[in-house]
């Protein structure tokens, strides 16, 4: 017989209007208007009726559970375990598989101050449990957790617990807290940093309508936004799926080829310095070499005005949109383990890894751009962060080997680690993080449509057109960054040099696909730099991971940025518009401003990330 329904819970509307001395916290902000997505307002799973979260709250001794669009569970439970039983028996939350082969998202519960102090939790943890990361195994609330029975992974009851029983039959039965006034959301991510208490301040319905349209554009979160970035690569490219069995008729486990399915050995050059692997090979404080250890990262760039520049006003700083996601976009990388490859192979653009070559031939004063030549010695280098050329034979990224040809010029790799097995991999996960940004910059007037003064006109007002929205748009971005940094991730100190941490579990520790997206965002930075100084003879004067500072006579990037007879972007320069792989307006200072700063810090340095109209920006995207 089926199963019956989950009772429902009990619910009421959210008022429409509310006294104002209910309808926020003190000193909270305004209430956003609601918003939707598409994704959000199309068919709904029944099972996760009410929303993919709720926001819990204590008013007057009442709890209450608040979801999207405005409705309000009343919830009666007494204690923790109650409140998680409650969840997965009535409450509806969760969210629906991104993928066919993938699992369905756990419901969240964030809970605000006062659902702490109902349910016994401390209002913040003290400095032993904050370094640990959770309550002590004593404290009542993880002895009320274990006596209903009730599971926790290894990482007990902090910021982000996850509560669990076992499985009934497929269905997962695990509820994940995000405990809110103990941090679960770092401003830095999904606050803003000139108000840090933002977002224990909005009131329930407000946050639940930003986490809800995250969780709608994005995924429901996970922890911080680059875990969320992380755990959206694994929801689009699930590593396994069912499989009938023709000789038995039952369902197998099996993997999916266009994913990371397992552990594979590890590369001397693309690990960091305390990875297990590089015990016993260097001395102690050994700082390794380009040719011991692989780069790729984003540029740190600056070189001194000439006279001729300086002669301009201005400084203007242009960056780019979502420049790691886009640099991901189209890029094939390794899904398997490495092949070493001996005996000076020959270069193939076609495989993802790393080659030990030597670029230090490379000269860009050599290279025609469009029949033009350049000024190399007013450029980066390409092959190396910090702009120098390379001094001999050094670890590259395929990507930045395979510039290296584009350029005009031989290469002749020593060895190399290659991955035979490759993909896409990461172009489903570009193309949703690209639509969540979009849509999210299209709710604050910001459209594709717009010509580059409205573009400008537009970026320019968009965070007072809707506060919520440049919350989002913060997070979204923070989300693709992060997540590209995960694939490397360092410990954190949890265990003692070249011991195992918890990261190196994972099957998307990926080094090399980290270092191929780094190559190919530097690379693709430069390739457009080379084209805007063969079209305008316009040089930057520093480049800080994606701000890029040209010398200008005017304050608006359209005083600089060169453009064809009809008035249209030069071809394969920088053009200003909102997808990802344009360029914004940073900001604008005088010459006259660099020129002190200079002068206070004893000579020059890199001041791109100095330079910005909204000073609470973070760098890099």
């Amino acid at each position: 017989a089926p199963a019956a329904p989950a009772p429902a819970a009990a619910v009421r509307r959210a008022p429409a209007t509310k006294p104002a001395t209910t309808s926020r916290r003190p000193g909270a902000k305004k209430a956003a208007a609601k918003k939707t997505t598409a994704a959000a307002t199309a068919d709904v799973d029944p099972r996760f009726e009410n929303g993919p979260l709720a926001v819990i709250d204590c008013e007057d001794g009442q709890v209450a559970a608040y979801c999207i669009g405005g409705l309000v569970l009343d919830v009666p439970a007494k204690s923790i375990p109650a409140l998680v039983d409650w969840t997965l028996t009535e409450a509806r939350l969760g969210q629906a598989r991104l993928h066919r082969n993938g699992r369905d998202a756990d419901p969240i519960l964030a809970l605000t101050a006062s659902a702490l102090e109902r349910y016994g939790l401390p209002a913040a943890l003290s400095e032993e449990e904050r370094h640990a990361g959770r309550l002590p195994a004593g404290h009542k609330v993880v002895k009320q957790i274990e006596r209903a029975g009730l599971q926790m992974t290894q990482r007990g009851f902090g910021p982000w617990a996850r509560l669990y029983r076992d499985p009934e039959g497929s269905r997962r039965r695990c509820v994940q807290l995000c405990v809110l006034p103990w941090n679960a959301l770092d401003i830095r991510e999904w606050g803003r940093k000139d108000d840090p208490e933002l977002l224990l301040t909005m009131h329930p319905a407000d946050l639940v309508q930003y986490l809800g349209l995250y969780a709608a554009r994005v995924m429901t979160p996970r922890g911080s936004t680059a875990t969320t970035g992380l755990e959206l690569m694994t929801a689009l490219r699930p590593p396994t799926r069912a499989e009938k069995n023709p000789a038995t008729g039952e369902f197998e486990r099996a993997y999916n080829e266009d994913a990371l399915t397992q552990l594979y050995p590890v590369v001397p050059c693309e690990v960091p310095d305390e990875h297990p692997i590089l015990k016993g090979q260097f001395a102690r404080h050994h700082m390794r070499t380009p040719a011991e250890m692989l780069m790729e990262e984003p540029y740190d760039w600056c070189r001194p005005l000439t006279d001729e520049e300086c002669a301009n006003p201005y400084l203007v700083v242009v960056d780019l949109n979502m420049s790691f996601a886009a640099a991901a976009n189209g890029l094939a990388v390794g899904l398997n383990g490495p092949t070493h490859l001996e005996n000076n192979p020959a270069f193939d653009p076609a495989l993802p890894g790393s080659w030990l070559v030597d670029l230090s031939h490379v000269d860009l004063s050599r290279v025609r751009v469009n029949g033009r030549t350049v000024d190399g010695s007013r450029l980066p280098s390409p092959f190396t962060p910090k702009g120098d050329r390379p001094e001999g034979p050094a670890w590259y990224a395929t990507p930045t080997v395979a510039y290296a040809v584009e350029l005009g010029f031989d290469v002749a790799p020593i060895e190399a680690y290659v991955r035979t097995q490759n993909g896409r991999y990461l172009d489903s996960w570009y193309k949703r993080l690209r639509d969540a940004y979009v849509d999210t910059m299209a709710d604050m007037g910001v459209t594709t449509a717009l010509t580059e003064s409205e573009f400008l006109e537009a970026m320019a007002r968009r965070k007072e057109v809707d506060p919520t929205m440049a919350l989002l748009e913060t997070a979204i971005k923070a989300t693709a960054k992060g997540a590209i940094g995960k694939l490397r991730q360092r410990s954190r100190g949890q265990v003692p040099y070249y011991e195992p941490y918890p990261a190196l579990e994972r099957v998307n520790w990926r080094p090399d696909i980290r270092a191929a997206v780094l190559a190919n965002q530097r690379v693709g930075l430069h390739r457009k730099l080379m084209k805007t100084a063969a079209a305008a003879d316009l040089y930057p004067v520093a480049i800080g991971t994606d701000a890029i500072v040209y010398p200008s006579p005017g304050p608006s990037p359209l005083d600089v940025l060169p453009h064809t007879p009809e008035g249209k972007p030069a071809p394969g320069t920088f053009r200003l518009g909102v997808s990802p792989g344009m360029v914004k307006h940073q900001g604008t200072q005088t010459v006259l401003w660099a020129e002190q700063q200079f002068e206070e810090r004893g000579g020059v340095f890199n001041i791109s990330n100095l330079i910005k109209t909204d000073q609470s920006a973070g760098e890099g995207e």
